[in-house]
């Protein structure tokens, strides 16, 4: 994964931002524009020490996956597969961060976070290649069920017309 993550500027209210930045570089072939990302900057459950009730530390970054045209829809149909719970009705990507106790590193930490997530989106899944059993594989089970038919005919009562 070569997720590179710019350095962005805070343009907003205190919950409320907007990102002034270039691109959120994913692939060679997926960039993210800055445009397309929220952020809000909420209370965090994490460390925190005295200014866990009271400072916004923690990160909810959303990201429109139905919306975004940075995404080919191969990609998008995986994300929306690997999102799993993240992903509301409306097919937007919440990712919550309050691992660390500054905002800068647990906005980072989201960042990081959705560029890993797209990545692994972005990988395709190798297709199967569908081959026949060996010759021997085919005996081998053969043989196997013989030997279970033959021990299986051995318990039963001895017939009438034997």
């Amino acid at each position: 994964m070569d997720a590179s993550i710019p350095q962005c500027a805070r343009v907003g209210g205190l919950n409320r931002v907007q990102i002034n930045c270039v691109m959120l570089q994913i692939s060679k072939r997926i960039r993210i524009d800055e445009t397309e990302l929220s952020e809000r900057f909420i209370r965090s459950p994490g460390p925190g020490g005295q200014n866990v009730n009271k400072v916004e530390t923690a990160v909810q970054l959303r990201f429109d996956v139905g919306r975004s045209p940075s995404l080919p829809e191969d990609v998008r149909e995986r994300l929306r597969r690997l999102g799993g719970r993240r992903i509301d009705s409306d097919g937007v990507l919440m990712i919550e961060a309050h691992r660390y106790r500054t905002r800068e590193r647990n906005r980072a930490d989201a960042r990081a976070r959705l560029a890993a997530l797209i990545a692994q989106a972005a990988v395709r899944p190798k297709t199967r290649i569908a081959t026949r059993p060996t010759r021997a594989s085919t005996e081998r089970r053969l043989e196997t069920k013989r030997k279970q038919s033959s021990s299986k005919r051995m318990r039963r009562a001895p017939s009438d017309h034997d």
